[in-house]
């Protein structure tokens, strides 16, 4: 999945879930509070997982002598 498909899974649950819409006019005020509504709480994609953190005593068990 792109960066396009995420965004406009968003964007379609804000703006169109659950709404009729008489014209034109009322379809255009939607998108542009709900993409306004998107930008304000927007917030980097991070593609994968995050690194595993170092491990500073790995395979310290071992025999000292």
């Amino acid at each position: 999945m792109n960066l396009q498909e995420g965004w406009w899974r968003f964007f379609r649950r804000d703006a169109f879930a659950g709404q009729s819409f008489a014209n034109a006019d009322e379809i255009e005020r939607a998108m542009q509070v709900a993409t306004a509504q998107l930008n304000h709480r927007a917030k980097p994609w991070v593609w994968g997982r995050p690194p595993k953190t170092r491990r500073h005593l790995h395979r310290l068990f071992c025999y000292r002598l």
